[in-house]
């Protein structure tokens, strides 16, 4: 279980003379095994305070529990250890280090080739074309971003937390995205899933959403009683970007 205990976040602006809030006296609870999806208009908060429970920010104030240990002062690698998988909005690359190396450090400990074939194969990639090559620049966004979902994959972690997953990928690896995280919702047993989206097919697929605005919960709920108000909001222009396919 995740608790979050009147988190408030504020950075400094104008040379030191004034700060500005950014997320406001927020609690939350996530419970396990949950899909959880955070959503609401650019500038609400949601990317802020997915960092804040992956560790990569501080809050100004407030606590983070996770199953019941305060986390708030601890690193992103204790955070890490404990069971928090963190995928970016936009995938780190690095030069000279192979998909299955990193798949191997996902895991902490040796990984086959089979193994590792085996969760390249649940995102949708070839694991001959790509367990050998490298994780730089001759990789697309798509397939960036499906190789990072296969880490967190890999790790089993107790949290993984997913920061706008469908950014800058192609039609044909959204469609491959929203299979894994249905698949991944189905197979979720004492863990939780957190992800930070506007998009309705992923909102669609939530156990519970939460609406963001002014770094403020302005809903929380059940899918079936979120998702339909959303159509019915002013707020909902900004929060579900209306998605064709």
């Amino acid at each position: 279980m995740l608790e979050l205990k009147n988190i408030s976040f504020a950075v400094t602006e104008d040379e030191g003379s004034r700060t500005k809030e950014i997320i406001h006296d927020l609690s939350l609870t996530v419970d396990d095994r949950k899909f959880v999806v955070i959503t609401g208009p650019n500038g609400s908060g949601k990317s802020t305070l997915a960092r804040i429970i992956a560790g990569i920010e501080h809050p100004t104030s407030g606590r983070i529990l996770l199953d019941g240990v305060d986390i708030t002062d601890k690193s992103i690698t204790e955070r890490a250890r404990m069971g928090v998988a963190f995928a970016f909005q936009q995938p780190v690359r690095f030069k000279g280090l192979e998909v299955i190396d990193l798949l191997r450090i996902a895991v902490g400990k040796e990984l086959t080739i089979a193994q590792a074939c085996e969760y390249l194969s649940e995102v949708g990639l070839c694991a001959r074309d790509y367990i050998s090559r490298e994780i730089n620049s001759s990789l697309s966004g798509g397939e960036l971003k499906r190789i990072e979902i296969a880490t967190v994959m890999a790790r089993n972690a107790k949290l993984s937390l997913f920061d706008e997953p469908e950014a800058g990928i192609d039609l044909w690896s959204f469609q491959n995205l929203i299979r894994i995280f249905r698949k991944m919702r189905d197979d979720i047993k004492d863990s939780s899933i957190i992800i930070i989206s506007h998009q309705e097919r992923i909102l669609n697929i939530a156990d519970e959403i939460i609406v963001l605005s002014g770094g403020r919960i302005e809903k929380h709920g059940p899918r079936e009683e979120v998702f339909p108000e959303l159509a019915g909001t002013p707020s909902a222009v900004d929060v579900c970007d209306k998605l064709r396919v």
